[in-house]
């Protein structure tokens, strides 16, 4: 399995719970200070963040996200 964590900048409100909705999102809250939610991912393959960040990327009002991977 591979984790990572999303943060995502958007000023919809109940961003995160839009981000709970996708697939391989495992948990999400909404945050104060530069980003506005972090949605933790867990996958099988590396290759598959990069879907889970497109599929937020497409929310309406996501201006733009940093993903962070888990590093063993």
């Amino acid at each position: 399995m591979v984790k990572a964590i999303i943060l995502v900048k958007s000023p919809k409100k109940l961003i995160a719970a839009r981000l709970r909705k996708i697939p391989s999102v495992f948990d999400s809250f909404p945050t104060s200070g530069q980003f506005d939610a972090v949605a933790f991912i867990d996958v099988e393959q590396l290759s598959e963040i990069k879907d889970v960040a497109n599929n937020i990327q497409k929310i309406n009002g996501v201006e733009r996200t940093e993903t962070m991977i888990e590093v063993q």
